[in-house]
């Protein structure tokens, strides 16, 4: 009895300990986003226990996209997801900051809403547009769309909103706001309410908003392993959405305060991109928008000169 009891014990020490060692070996890490449906399988990876499973303990906050860059910047958050040309403005703003992988690519997902009897660019001159602050997505693809139609941000009013207020501002009938940028979730919300205004233009036009997930060059100096897991978490949460996603709906809607259905209908309107996508993704495109987006930040004025634009990704954690 004394043997099966010193036995016991011993292999109670025993799992004691490798619990220990288990929690210890977890990597803390702060991930800035939004409610942005093409960063929710950050949020799966987080509720379902993928990140937890690969040596990570995530805290997610939600931080506009406007001040991201403060967070990282005081130490606060290590990692963040954002906009491919945000990144180039980070970097240019003294903010060191590098790309790791690619999260989605928005087919639709990002557009302009406008009011009845507005039906082309050239009928916004002299009009009022809801948009989030210069340095933002919106703002940016704004800019993006404008400039493809011969206009630019001077030929437009702007008022300073983020993209949920942007869409009620439309869907109220703000009489002092003609149009506005916003994105999904939000846009669904001005699809079922075309009495308000409808949608002049998607990225299914445009096709420039693309998101990655980047961290300090420090954190990924200090914890490689870390930013492999981070990535690896990603990719198992897109296979997570393949195998169930009836449940991965309700995970991701959940934190959007939608519906698993309603989320579904979100994310319709965007792609997320898995290894091989990531990797076609980096091999050219990257650098070939960035240039361009670049040169969009300078004449904005958003930037006054390019980082080093070959330090912006960087992609062993990839495979």
């Amino acid at each position: 009895m004394k043997i099966a009891m010193k036995k016991l014990l011993a292999l109670s020490v025993i799992a004691f300990a490798c619990a220990a060692n288990a929690q210890a070996q977890q990597t803390k890490l702060t991930f800035a986003m939004s409610g942005w449906t093409g960063f929710a399988p950050m949020t799966l990876a987080k509720e379902a226990g993928i990140f937890k499973k690969n040596g990570l303990d995530v805290e997610i906050k939600k931080i506009p996209q406007k001040d991201r860059h403060l967070a990282i910047a005081s130490g606060d958050v290590q990692c963040a997801a954002t906009t491919v040309e945000t990144w180039i403005s980070w970097n240019a703003n003294g903010v060191p900051t590098t790309q790791m992988f690619q999260l989605d690519k928005s087919f639709g997902a990002d557009g302009i809403v406008v009011k009845p009897g507005i039906t082309k660019f050239s009928d916004l001159k002299g009009k009022t547009i809801a948009v989030s602050a210069p340095g933002t997505a919106p703002y940016f693809t704004l800019a993006w769309m404008l400039k493809k139609n011969g206009m630019s941000i001077k030929d437009v009013k702007l008022v300073s909103l983020e993209p949920q207020a942007a869409a009620n501002a439309i869907i109220a009938g703000v009489a002092d706001v003609d149009a506005a940028m916003t994105y999904e979730p939000f846009l669904s919300a001005v699809r079922a309410k075309p009495e308000a205004g409808k949608i002049m233009a998607t990225t299914l036009d445009y096709p420039m908003v693309m998101d990655t997930v980047g961290c300090t060059p420090k954190f990924l100096s200090d914890n490689p392993k870390a930013a492999k897991a981070l990535a690896d978490s990603y990719f198992e949460a897109l296979e997570m959405i393949q195998k169930d996603p009836k449940k991965s709906f309700e995970i991701m809607g959940a934190d959007v305060k939608q519906t698993g259905e309603a989320f579904e209908g979100s994310q319709k309107y965007l792609r997320w991109q898995d290894r091989a996508a990531n990797q076609k993704f980096f091999a050219s495109e990257h650098a070939a928008f960035s240039k361009e987006a670049g040169d969009l930040l300078m004449e904005l004025g958003i930037i006054k000169s390019l980082p080093d634009m070959t330090k912006l990704a960087d992609t062993r954690f990839l495979k």
